[in-house]
């Protein structure tokens, strides 16, 4: 018997997002900070790419199967989604204390590595926990709210860097032991590693799980007297298993993921370079400025995150996402174009109207096409769709820098902004999917 789920309130699905603050200031921290740091420490423009291969592999790798599993998992104490992603926040605190004293780059991109681990064993589950709670008729303004706080998270991120810079920036700031890393930099680190952690807490203990129906309940149950080796098997069965069964639509919007999440790839790589080449910064004028390209795009999603939902209801969710991948891409193919550094913040309103509807509507269209049962997986699944682009982009961007596009980051933002009209053309050919009812 399926188990009907309550009607929550406004502050009860608030609470439950909270958590995303303390995840996405780190993934804030990761896209304007990191790849400036493996600039500080010797890297050069088309190394970057490769540098952030961790990124895909560990959630290709961790979300699916952190899915997988946590759909067999129950524990009337400690429930089924929270254990995964208060371990993941954990590793992830302590790797955002660390980073800041990287003393080599190849140091840095160990600790990237295990970030990211972190980062995704959080992730994933989380996004299934938010769908585990609400009816359909609440999804969307789930997700929304989860988008709220993945632009609040990076704003927070992204203000923190340009505000210690103005106010502790110099090059007297700068830790000889950990060659070129201004000690201003260590503070948003040390702020992320508290919210890591801090804001998980806040939606454990906040937000009780939804116990599993009778029949999850003995599916767990039959799992769980398996021997060692099938159980470790299991999750990879599962995945297999719901690649084979996975709805047509899902294969529709991996298309569209190609080009959308391989031209993000792209412009969290190269805005700051890009500042150093089209307006002559130095590396940290350039990653100021970025951070403050970031925090415009993020607030702009917290303002429209919620807006979007009655839109999504009246239009369909189809419509309002297909016209933010092309305010997108208009955002970025302007940017490269506009010399002054106050006025280039202004296209990151664009941005941040499509980021919004990224992080959101994809994720309430899917979980409503997806069994319960099912759903850790497919929310494991839906991130592979992301992380393959960029493990694509990592791989193939290097060379395509160096020897098509003259080396130049602006040339590599003008084609992240071509890709994104790619991908709202193909999601014209989205249907939208009928509900699984609840």
């Amino acid at each position: 018997m399926k188990i009907k789920k309550p009607t929550l309130s406004f502050w009860q699905i608030f609470n439950m997002n909270v958590g995303f603050l303390g995840i996405q200031f780190s993934f804030g921290l990761q896209q304007t900070a990191v790849n400036p740091i493996f600039s500080f420490l010797g890297a050069s423009h088309e190394d970057l790419p490769l540098l952030n291969l961790a990124g895909p592999v560990t959630g290709l790798i961790i979300q699916p199967i952190i899915g997988a599993i946590s759909d067999k998992t129950w524990s009337p104490r400690f429930g089924r989604r929270k254990p995964f992603f208060l371990i993941g926040a954990l590793i992830g605190s302590l790797c955002l204390f660390a980073f800041p004293y990287s003393p080599s780059l190849w140091f840095a991109v160990g600790l990237l590595w295990i970030l990211d681990v972190g980062n995704n064993m959080a992730m994933e589950p989380y996004r299934a926990f938010v769908g585990d709670k609400l009816p359909n008729k609440q999804l969307s303004f789930g997700y929304q709210m989860q988008s709220l706080f993945v632009g609040a998270g990076i704003v927070l991120a992204n203000a923190s860097i340009f505000i210690f810079q103005d106010q502790f920036g110099g090059a007297e700031n700068v830790d000889e032991t950990v060659k070129a890393i201004p000690r201003w930099l260590y503070y948003s680190f040390f702020i992320g590693a508290i919210l890591s952690i801090a804001t998980i807490l806040w939606s454990v203990l906040k937000t009780p799980e939804i116990p599993p129906s009778e029949k999850e309940l003995k599916e767990i149950e039959q799992h769980n007297k398996l021997s060692f080796i099938d159980r470790v098997k299991t999750p990879f069965n599962e995945i297999v298993g719901a690649i084979k069964d996975m709805p047509k639509f899902m294969w529709k919007l991996a298309g569209v993921y190609l080009f959308q999440w391989y031209a993000l790839f792209i412009y969290w790589q190269f805005i700051s370079p890009m500042f150093e080449e089209s307006m002559g910064f130095n590396k940290s004028e350039a990653l100021s400025q970025a951070a403050k390209m970031n925090t415009t795009y993020n607030i702009s999603t917290i303002v429209f995150a919620l807006a979007l939902v009655p839109f999504a209801l009246k239009w369909g969710g189809k419509k309002v996402y297909v016209i933010s991948l092309f305010l997108t891409g208009i955002a970025m193919l302007s940017i490269p174009n506009i010399q002054d550094p106050t006025l280039v913040i202004l296209p990151m309103v664009l941005f941040g109207i499509g980021w919004a509807a990224m992080m959101g509507i994809p994720y309430s269209m899917v979980s409503k096409i997806v069994p319960q049962e099912r759903r850790g997986v497919y929310m494991g699944i839906l991130n592979m769709m992301i992380v393959i682009p960029m493990g694509i982009q990592t791989l193939t961007f290097g060379p395509i820098v160096k020897n098509l596009l003259n080396n130049s980051a602006i040339n590599a933002i003008l084609l992240g902004g071509a890709f994104f009209i790619i991908s709202g053309f193909l999601a014209l050919r989205l249907k939208e999917p009928k509900s699984i009812a609840d």
